[in-house]
């Protein structure tokens, strides 16, 4: 199993489902990003770490993070190993003891965990070559346009139903979607594609 390491280069309010984020991940120097749509707590809990924000009461994953560390446990990597039906599937690497132990976490709940040990991401070049998406850097990564967008969830129509659209208008659409940053949708048109093959 052939590793690729990412890192996080943005994180944007859903465009297509109502209170959801998705999250940019890309591999250094290739054009390919991994659009993973996340839940609205995940997203500010992400959010908070990588603005540097400190919260009066700790969030659930500060609060993993504390009894790790009380037991002296360290999360050491983070595999995002496994895509079902649109669903990213991860594991914590976690070291205690010079002995490693895998978790299965949600690529979420992962990635959030990921931030605050410092750890790096990872995933397969399997899942990079079935749900990546190329995209153009020069506008993606403009050094005026923020890593991290509003969080506040917008009212945005239901999920369509691509199923009775025709290969060929669906390309056509996530060309669309990916033009306009619109990953979530872009995201599921991905996955009605990779069904119909």
């Amino acid at each position: 199993m052939e590793k690729v390491k990412l890192e996080i280069v943005g994180l944007t309010s859903g465009h297509s489902q109502k209170g959801t984020y998705t999250i940019l991940l890309a591999e250094e120097g290739r054009e390919t990003k991994l659009p993973i749509v996340i839940g609205a707590f995940e997203a500010q809990s992400i959010a908070i770490v990588m603005e540097d924000i400190k919260p009066q009461r700790p969030l659930t994953h500060d609060l993993f993070v504390s009894l790790a560390e009380e037991f002296k446990i360290v999360v050491v990597e983070v595999l995002i190993d496994n895509l079902i039906e649109g669903v990213f599937f991860a594991k914590l690497v976690c070291e205690q003891d010079n002995k490693h132990y895998l978790m299965d976490a949600r690529s979420s709940d992962a990635i959030a965990l990921a931030v605050r040990f410092k750890c790096p991401i990872y995933t397969t070049r399997k899942i990079m070559e079935e749900a990546g998406i190329v995209m153009e850097d020069s506008e993606d990564e403009s050094p005026d346009r923020p890593l991290i967008e509003e969080l506040e969830p917008t009212i945005v129509p239901e999920k369509s139903n691509f199923s009775n659209l025709d290969l060929e208008e669906l390309e056509r659409m996530l060309d669309d979607a990916i033009q306009v940053e619109d990953y979530d949708k872009a995201a599921m048109i991905r996955d009605e594609l990779k069904r119909r093959k």
